[in-house]
């Protein structure tokens, strides 16, 4: 089960917390990178969250269909313009079944550390293979956990800090989790969010993949295909279901 940190206030201010992935700098090369993946889809977004990749996807004339958990986003996304369009199911996208297969199954923003165990996160990547045509494939954006920041002994680490935003991570090396706090200032109030995440490096999610009937196909360091090195900060992997 994921954790159901996303509430109603996080949904109405999804875009104020994080404006830079709104930024058409953010949303083009994700989007044009997923509708290459797809071809003529149909596609299925695990977490669509407010349909932030899904709307614009839509647009590009692919069928979406999202699986969100929080009710709080998914009203929030029935708001937009073209909502209409795009399909979703409310439930766990780590066992939730849409009762369809998809050309494309993709999972951005580092949501796979929202399930915060490892094995829903086995489970998660079953369930996309699950959805996936012969053939088709697997996306995951995420974060390559960068431990090398916390000094000896330490298991905090400070990794944003301006006059309207402090976030930071606690963590346990042992249970491969994070707990981020954010302490944000808005309209001259303080709301505060704390959350877990599981972190994962790029080869255990790969032999999840395979545990799922998938290998890779392919990883980056970025959406615009920039080379996934040593020092990178974040991939985007694709693993192909078995044809």
């Amino acid at each position: 089960m994921r954790h159901r940190h996303f509430d109603d206030w996080i949904a109405e201010h999804y875009e104020v917390l994080a404006p830079e992935l709104f930024e058409p700098e953010t949303i083009d090369p994700t989007v044009d990178f997923l509708a290459h993946m797809a071809g003529d889809g149909p596609v299925l977004e695990l977490g669509i969250g407010t349909g932030r990749v899904a709307l614009p996807l839509s647009r590009r004339g692919l069928r979406v269909h999202g699986i969100e958990l929080s009710e709080p986003m998914v009203q929030r996304l029935r708001g937009l313009d073209g909502a209409g369009q795009v399909d979703v199911t409310l439930g766990d996208f780590s066992s939730t079944d849409v009762g369809a297969t998809f050309a494309l199954v993709y999972l951005v923003r580092n949501t796979i550390t929202n399930v915060i165990t490892q094995d829903a996160q086995v489970a998660t990547f079953r369930n996309a293979a699950t959805h996936l045509v012969p053939g088709g494939c697997f996306v995951v954006e995420n974060y390559v956990p960068n431990l090398q920041r916390l000094p000896p002994g330490e298991t905090t680490y400070v990794f944003t800090a301006s006059p309207s935003h402090l976030g930071f991570e606690e963590y346990d090396l042992d249970a491969q989790i994070a707990v981020s706090h954010h302490y944000w200032t808005i309209d001259g109030e303080v709301h505060t969010v704390s959350s877990a995440h599981r972190y994962a490096w790029p080869a255990e999610l790969d032999l999840m993949a395979r545990l799922a009937g998938m290998t890779l196909r392919e990883r980056w360091g970025g959406w615009e295909r920039r080379a996934f090195t040593a020092d990178s900060a974040s991939h985007v992997s694709v693993w192909e279901k078995a044809g």
